[in-house]
């Protein structure tokens, strides 16, 4: 009788400090992820709370791109729903406890042909969009600007070597207000981070606009990534 009071009781406590774990760790939990929010804003340039989609185009080339995207996107969509679509068919129509009895055969023809050349029809109508768009991206002919970007650690070099402004170089650092927010663990809690955090420099790159810019990339020490998501570009050096 008293090992199972004693049994009762130790069952009892333990539910109890489990039951007192878990509320507190949902506190946390619920602590920490409103912290999160309030700290995390839309960051113009970079990740936006909830984003779902690329950022605006500013250039033909990103909207030729942005295009592709959803092209590539609506072949994938309907070769999803073709293919889970017959699957399932298949299997509701003809399932065995409805009394389907299975084909008896060794060679279709016409199914082989017709999964050869579809997928090759889908192939060639993906390629040839994208081959359009990267040849595009890749043209540099009619250059009105010529500009060397030059990957330095923590930093790029700008010289402008063809076109207005030639002659003209410099070397373009994060702001220093960016660089102390960045070092003590970005925006706090509570704190709206400015509209440029980690985007404004003390000498920005200016470039004119309804203009072809052509861009020669570069590094000084190790492989540097030169991309701006805006105007469709992204080259490493």
């Amino acid at each position: 009788m008293n090992v199972s009071n004693t049994m009762s009781n130790m069952t009892r406590l333990g539910k109890q400090h489990a039951g007192a774990i878990f509320s507190g760790a949902a506190a946390w939990i619920s602590t920490a992820a409103s912290a999160a929010s309030d700290a995390v804003g839309d960051l113009p340039g970079g990740p936006a709370v909830r984003q779902l989609n690329l950022h605006p185009a500013v250039t033909k080339i990103a909207e030729e791109q942005h295009w592709l995207h959803w092209f590539m996107m609506a072949i994938c969509l309907v070769i999803f729903i073709a293919v889970f679509g017959v699957m399932f068919y298949s299997i509701l129509k003809h399932r065995k406890s409805v009394g389907h009895k299975s084909a008896n055969f060794h060679e279709s023809t016409l199914v082989e042909i017709a999964w050869t050349i579809v997928p090759f029809i889908i192939v060639i109508g993906m390629a040839l969009p994208a081959t359009k768009v990267l040849v595009a991206q890749k043209d540099t002919t009619g250059a009105d600007l010529t500009i060397k970007a030059t990957g330095i650690q923590w930093k790029w070099g700008y010289d402008y070597i063809k076109g207005e402004g030639e002659g003209i170089g410099f070397v373009s650092t994060l702001d220093t207000a960016q660089r102390v927010m960045d070092d003590n663990g970005g925006p706090k809690a509570g704190e709206v981070p400015n509209n440029d955090y980690l985007l404004k420099v003390d000498n920005p790159l200016v470039v004119p606009v309804n203009k072809k810019i052509r861009i020669i990339t570069t590094a000084n020490d190790v492989i540097h990534a030169f991309a701006v998501n805006s105007l469709g570009i992204k080259q490493d050096a």
